[in-house]
């Protein structure tokens, strides 16, 4: 069903899927899924990745209640990353943060305007 996308896995199986709140465009997190993980997403209504550390596949929200449920699911040109868009309940971030990007780098150049 998947393979008409032409999804491109890197060495391991895997692409990169980018966790956005769909009302507000916050990314929430960012999480990897191979092509069961997809499958599992897209008839589910929930979302699944495959965890690298622990080599198994993991709902979000199952053991923490903060659950994550689909609204759209797109793919970049190259077909080489995904975009979840969801409605989140509860923190995406497993340190109890509503998304995974609460760190600063303080030094990053912010100061630039178009034409600079």
């Amino acid at each position: 069903m998947l393979e008409k996308y032409g999804f491109k896995f890197d060495e391991n199986g895997l692409i990169p899927a980018i966790v956005q709140d769909h009302e507000t465009g916050e990314v929430l997190m960012l999480a990897y899924m191979d092509g069961e993980a997809i499958r599992r997403t897209v008839e589910s209504g929930r979302t699944w990745f495959w965890s690298r550390s622990r080599k198994e596949y993991w709902c979000k929200g199952e053991t923490s209640g903060n659950r994550q449920y689909v609204r759209e699911v797109l793919y970049d040109c190259d077909a080489d990353a995904l975009l979840v868009k969801v409605h989140q309940v509860g923190p995406a971030c497993h340190t109890g943060q509503r998304s995974c990007f609460y760190r600063r780098v303080e030094e990053a150049r912010t100061d630039l305007k178009p034409g600079d």
